[in-house]
């Protein structure tokens, strides 16, 4: 039987720590799932999904904690079961100018109507003409079963509007 471990690893950024992260799980027979990794101020954050044998589980879990020696903080847990069946995967575009409160105003309506963010990349940057600040925004969301998408479009786009924002809501290839 196979476990899966999601590590949360943050600390400062320097070259190994990836290398580090990845012999440990090696040495321990773990298969190196999926990951999400930056460089954000100065500091590496990591997302990390390994799968392990149920019985070297737990040996892997001391041998990540190891790296705490080295200065990288790391969080794991136990995966589990996906609770909830989605109906269907839909993209999210937005971009727009930056203010505080668009993350928190989007995933509000989302989480209104159950939908889950699978995925969520965000970046600020300089428009090309104005010079002012961009707020650019990509998800993958899962949409339950019992949802209705274009009510959930039609609260997107009336957010959209308010915010001044450009929302684009695509179903998923």
């Amino acid at each position: 039987m196979k476990t899966s471990l999601i590590l949360t690893l943050i600390g400062p950024d320097r070259p190994g720590l990836v290398s580090a992260v990845a012999a440990r799980a090696s040495q321990c027979g773990a298969n190196w799932m999926e990951s999400r990794m930056a460089h954000l101020a100065g500091q590496f954050a990591g997302v990390v999904r390994l799968e392990a044998d149920a019985g070297a589980a737990d040996a892997l879990e001391t041998a990540l904690r190891g790296l705490e020696a080295e200065g990288l903080h790391v969080a794991i847990a136990r995966g589990g079961a996906n609770m909830t069946a989605a109906a269907g995967r839909v993209c999210l575009d937005l971009v727009g100018h930056d203010r505080p409160g668009i993350v928190r105003d989007i995933s509000s309506v989302l989480a209104r109507h159950g939908v889950s963010i699978e995925a969520l990349e965000t970046a600020c940057e300089s428009a090309s003409m104005s010079g002012e600040t961009l707020f650019r925004a990509k998800a993958e969301l899962a949409v339950p079963a019992a949802a209705d998408l274009a009510v959930i479009r039609a609260d997107l786009e009336a957010l959209a509007n308010e915010l001044m924002v450009d929302l684009a809501l695509d179903e998923a290839p």
